[in-house]
């Protein structure tokens, strides 16, 4: 998946959330959005020596899924036995065929810069996401679609920052909440559309920090709210 590709998604998200195009660059969006996930980081294949992608981790050496199983074919991984003498040998042994697995992309078409994903579609950057499509920057989450910036979220569409939640659609910042609609800054609610900065409240509509507004007025200060969120 191309970096343009990976804005068209995004370009598709703001304009379901904010009814606007995305003002962003690829590289602001994630520095903005995105700065607080455990996405993949770039390393380098220790045996081609190719850049690859992995979720974050302790080892010094790595292999892509397709060296791993190219090596598997061709050669296998078994060696001939050695003679080991202490433990410095043993551990050497070890480190020569202890390579991280990077880029684990399993029944799923179009994934780039990403890792541990499964039966996806459309991926750009994330880690450890199954069953969804057009995702970009998110990490943990599953039966999805248009997510950006996202964490440990299921069964959500056209969102951006939807974190242990469920069931919400085009909504931004939105944090251990379930069935939440067209809303921005919502925690802990079930519930909801069309209601901003909101915690600890359910089946409402048209509510701005737990106060319930007129649905003339809530528009007039959700647009205000929008620019305040697209300015750079």
């Amino acid at each position: 998946m191309s970096q343009e590709q990976a804005l068209e998604i995004i370009q598709k998200i703001f304009q379901a959330i904010f009814e606007n195009d995305n003002p962003f660059s690829l590289e602001e969006i994630k520095d903005f959005f995105a700065f607080d996930l455990c996405l993949p980081e770039r390393v380098k294949d220790s045996i081609t020596n190719q850049l690859t992608w992995v979720n974050p981790c302790r080892n010094k050496a790595f292999i892509t899924n397709f060296n791993m199983q190219k090596k598997e074919r061709e050669e296998g991984w078994m060696r001939e036995k050695q003679d080991i003498h202490n433990l410095k040998e043993l551990l050497t042994l070890w480190e020569d065929v202890n390579l991280m697995t990077t880029e684990r992309v399993y029944d799923s078409e179009n994934v780039s810069e990403s890792d541990t994903i499964y039966r996806c579609e459309n991926i750009f950057h994330s880690s450890d996401c199954s069953d969804s499509k057009n995702l970009v920057f998110c990490e943990s989450c599953g039966k999805s679609e248009f997510l950006l910036a996202s964490f440990r979220s299921g069964s959500c569409n056209f969102c951006i920052r939807v974190f242990d939640s469920s069931g919400c659609s085009n909504s931004y910042q939105v944090i251990c909440s379930n069935k939440i609609m067209h809303s921005f800054f919502i925690q802990d609610c079930f519930q909801l559309y069309e209601c901003m900065f909101c915690a600890h409240i359910a089946n409402k509509r048209f509510c701005i920090a737990n106060m319930q507004f007129e649905e003339e007025e809530y528009y007039q200060i959700k647009r205000e709210i929008i620019r305040w969120i697209l300015k750079k």
